[in-house]
């Protein structure tokens, strides 16, 4: 069996890809601003555990110590140096103030390591001088720490600064401790623990670097899928737009809405059966409102049938299509809702949308608006037409009938008077009802109605007085001019609805747990107004303490989803593992075989996880430029890689292996050191005044360093539930300290201390606890921001798939109201405002009318069933005769008998 390699998924979380990715779609800048917000956030960290690490150690240092005089000068220097770290330090907590001066970050930072180092190493060396003590650092471990993890400072700079402490510590203890220590240790032993010192410190600076890359994967990913959740909610709002606008041209919201709700249900759970979506609705759909105050205009257009004779189709068509782009423009400035037009007939109605007392003078305006744009296109083009218009206020009832081919209409007595009127008029003038007078005011020139309507059986059934208006009186024009219509320009307001913005986006992303920030700055009293916005909504969604997401469900698929930077978790375990293997054969001095057997298990079982984890990307590298075929045990390899990835249990399981191997190597260690005979040695050197052998026991302090190694790797192993590194880390912690506190007490209590008379038994403790803490805080960072991308980036899935839903239900719309192949012109290549046409040489056309037909709301319940009838015949008819070219355009049914032959296509302009 041979494969490709599909390194798809696993470059999204590349270092490399991501970077790239910024920069192309050019929010480095707005990464550097998030950026800055983040280590102001982590400043406020910084400065609580560093207090809180200077009270405690004071506290043990007043409490514990026998003579204070050497002890008040460490605790003076300890207090005075927090206090000038707050002073340095504080600035970087005012965002505005670091974004005006970005060097300060930088800058206090560098000031802050150098007066920590300083202290350190002065106190060390004062008291050496003046008074023989050799003491250990207290500092090297935890500033080297606080530089990845806390000081604001770029990932170049970090490393920079950290390596300067590392050498300016190995510095001093290989050149001004390594003198002093010849004279009891020898030079020998003095070499070799200095490059167990020497692995301790690149130990430290791997996982230090490995915190920063992948802090940075992980902000970087966030503000990519931030940045595509904006686009895809701009994209989301034009396709809402489009379909919001599409259809209230044809539909009022009060109408559309419920239908475009009901598409989407359907849409949503289809999806969730599997089922592919339909763009037929099958259902009967009646939606019925009663207005009972409103104003009907119907318009035709006189001398048509002579335009349908003489002038050629394509000519007409772009005619009517010059004159009805005029008439919905004038509709949509006097707030006239227009229901359709059909051939030379134009009906609408104002005061449908929304209420509107003036809905009689909009309606009489538009008439003459349409009057005035018909007399301009008859001048322009030289064709004898003109209009005819008719106007009556009343009530009416308005919606939607039948189950496909969906078309907003009018019915009522009113509706089929304002007809009446129409048909009754006289060219270029309105015929409007007494009614519909009354409701304007007194700026028309008014003449009674035609002789027709006095005599039309249908307006005296109803008692219809009549009137022509032909114009607006001169006299009044000011008045005309000072009436300001709904729908025009002029009341409008402008609304600026832009959809989201990346800036705000960021401004609002939570910076830290739910809790910490609040807590350090209320420590030190310090309101950050601006930033109390709405990220609280995504901090409540995640607990305080052990960071788990409150929704069950979402929490599962957190922890079991795949663990594309497993191989980075295993690369640094493996250096972790190989130093302690190192130390550990370092200090076996008995040379027995069974633990160089354990150690060459555990180096060939850690290598070869080491391989399997980093093999696809090594693959990647050699041949991501060529298409490559592999090996089917290059495959067999690829496969288990994948599933380690993406299983959680097979993760786990190789996290539980190395801290098993690590604390079987700690066990060696111990095992190798003969308490009764170091303790006799080393009395006997005390009393006989010898060099003691320091390689028959291990030694504390390097113990103490591997430890802290091993909970730091405990810790941040990537995708391994929160809760559980936690517990390990905290188990591995409280077991070391029983151990050397119950077990290994005379080997601890002789080594070195860190302050004068301060017991070393509590500066190793110390040491851990400080650790513990340490990345107890980090990683509560780095979880939370873990949790904030995860969530964002369900939000995103959701943000497209709701993208995906109004591209269908703008598609399923289009169907239900246009025919098919005219839907997919429109959508592909149908520009706005363009003109659309076909025209057929051979074609049959039919009409149905309901006679004696009483339109009462119980009767339009008996319609909807007619036309739903109508249109399911339709749909059968449609399937049955596709071969014949047989087309269903709601109840007007259009066949020819070939279709390739007859069907010409025309966009025009």
């Amino acid at each position: 069996m041979i494969c490709q390699l599909n390194y798809t998924k696993e470059i999204k979380w590349d270092y490399g890809f991501l970077t790239k990715k910024c920069k192309d779609a050019g929010i480095e800048d707005k990464f550097d601003a998030h950026q800055m917000r983040l280590r102001a956030n982590y400043v406020g960290v910084f400065l609580m555990l560093h207090l809180f690490f200077t009270i405690l150690h004071c506290t043990l240092l007043l409490t514990t110590c026998v003579h204070l005089d050497l002890i008040y000068i460490d605790v003076f220097c300890y207090v005075a140096l927090s206090a000038v770290i707050i002073a340095v330090m504080w600035p970087n907590i005012n965002v505005e103030f670091v974004m005006r001066h970005k060097f300060m970050m930088s800058l206090t930072s560098m000031i802050a390591v150098m007066a920590i180092v300083s202290v350190d190493l002065l106190l060390n060396y004062f008291h050496n001088r003046n008074s023989d003590w050799i003491l250990e650092t207290i500092f090297d471990v935890y500033i080297i720490l606080m530089i990845y993890m806390f000081l604001p400072v770029p990932y170049v700079l970090a490393v920079m600064l950290a390596f300067s402490v590392t050498i300016t510590y190995v510095t001093y203890f290989g050149l001004y401790l390594g003198i002093e220590y010849r004279k009891k240790m020898g030079y020998t032993t003095r070499f070799n623990q200095f490059i167990v010192e020497l692995c301790n410190y690149i130990c430290l600076n791997m996982m230090g670097t490995y915190f920063r890359v992948m802090r940075e994967i992980v902000v970087r990913a966030s503000l990519l899928d931030r940045h595509q959740y904006v686009m895809e909610d701009t994209t989301l709002r034009s396709a809402r737009a489009q379909e919001r606008v599409f259809l209230h041209s044809i539909l009022p919201p009060q109408i559309a809405e419920p239908i475009q709700d009901d598409i989407r249900k359907r849409l949503e759970s289809m999806e969730k059966q599997h089922k592919t979506p339909s763009i037929r609705r099958t259902c009967r759909i009646i939606s019925i409102q009663i207005h009972t105050d409103v104003t009907i205009l119907y318009a035709d257009i006189v001398n048509y049938t002579m335009l349908t004779t003489k002038l050629p189709v394509k000519r007409l068509i772009a005619l009517l299509h010059a004159l009805y782009a005029r008439f919905d423009k004038a509709a949509s400035k006097y707030a006239v809702q227009r229901i359709k037009f059909l051939g030379d007939c134009y009906y609408c109605v104002a005061g449908l949308i929304n209420p509107d007392p003036n809905h009689a003078k909009c309606c009489v305006d538009l008439g003459l608006c349409m009057i005035d744009s018909i007399r301009e296109i008859r001048d322009k083009v030289k064709i004898d037409i003109d209009m005819r218009v008719g106007v009556h206020s009343g009530e009416l009832f308005a919606g939607v009938l039948g189950a496909a081919k969906l078309q907003y209409d009018i019915w009522g007595t009113d509706v089929l008077i304002a007809n009446q009127l129409e048909s009754t008029g006289m060219p270029g003038q309105i015929h409007v009802s007494e009614r519909t007078l009354q409701m304007t005011d007194d700026r028309y020139k008014v003449y009674p109605g035609t002789d027709k309507a006095r005599k039309d059986h249908f307006l005296r059934k109803f008692n219809v007085v009549t009137f022509l208006i032909t114009g607006i009186d001169e006299n009044k024009t000011n008045e005309f001019k000072s009436f300001e219509y709904p729908g025009s320009i002029s009341s409008i307001k402008e609304t600026n609805d832009n959809g989201l913005s990346l800036d705000e986006e960021l401004k609002k992303m939570p910076l830290g747990p739910k809790g910490l920030k609040e807590v350090v700055y209320e420590i030190f009293n310090f309101k950050h107004k601006k930033q109390k916005e709405k990220s609280t909504t995504a901090k409540s969604e995640i607990g305080s303490f052990l960071l788990h997401f409150h929704d069950s469900r979402l929490e599962y698929k957190y922890i079991h989803q795949p663990d594309y930077m497993l191989k980075y978790s295993v690369l640094l375990a493996w250096c972790c593992g190989m130093t302690l293997i190192y130390v550990q054969l370092f200090y076996n001095q008995k040379k027995d075989n069974f633990s160089v057997y354990v150690d060459i298990v555990l180096i060939i079982t850690l290598s070869m996880l080491l391989f399997i984890t980093w093999y696809k990307k090594i693959c990647h590298w050699r041949y991501s430029t060529m298409l490559h075929t592999y090996s089917p045990f290059t495959c067999f390899l690829f496969k288990i890689a994948d599933s380690l990835q993406r299983s959680l249990i097979n993760r786990i399981g190789i996290y539980m292996y190395f801290i098993i191997s690590y604390f079987c190597i700690i066990a060696l260690m111990l095992n190798d050191c003969d308490r009764d005979e170091f303790q006799l040695m080393h009395i006997d050197s005390i009393l006989y005044k010898y060099e003691p052998d320091f390689m028959m026991c291990f030694a504390p302090w390097t113990l103490t360093c591997m430890v802290c190694l091993i909970i730091m790797m405990s810790i941040i192993f990537t995708r391994i539930p929160f809760n559980m590194r936690i517990f390990i880390g905290l188990l591995e912690a409280i077991s070391y300290l029983i151990i050397m506190f119950y077990q290994y007490e005379y080997v601890v209590h002789t080594s070195l201390t860190t302050n004068p008379y301060f017991l070393p038994e509590y500066a190793h403790c110390l040491l851990i606890l400080v650790t513990l803490l340490v990345i107890f805080f980090k990683e509560r960072q780095t979880e939370f921001d873990n949790k904030i991308n995860y969530k964002w980036s369900v939000e995103l899935i959701k943000k497209q798939d709701d993208s995906r839903i109004a591209a269908q239900s703008i598609t399923i719309l289009l169907h239900n109201i246009l025919p098919a192949h005219v839907v997919n012109v429109y959508l592909t290549s149908l520009a706005k405002h363009e003109l659309y046409y076909e025209s057929y040489d051979m074609v049959a056309v039919m009409f149905a009318s309901l006679k004696n037909f009483e339109l009462t709301l119980p009767n339009l319940r008996v319609l909807n069933e007619i036309i739903s009838e109508f249109d399911q015949i339709g749909q059968i008819s449609s399937r049955e005769n596709q071969n014949r070219g047989l087309y269903v355009y709601g109840s007007l049914w259009v066949g020819c008998t070939d279709w390739s032959k007859y069907k010409k296509r025309n966009t025009e302009p």
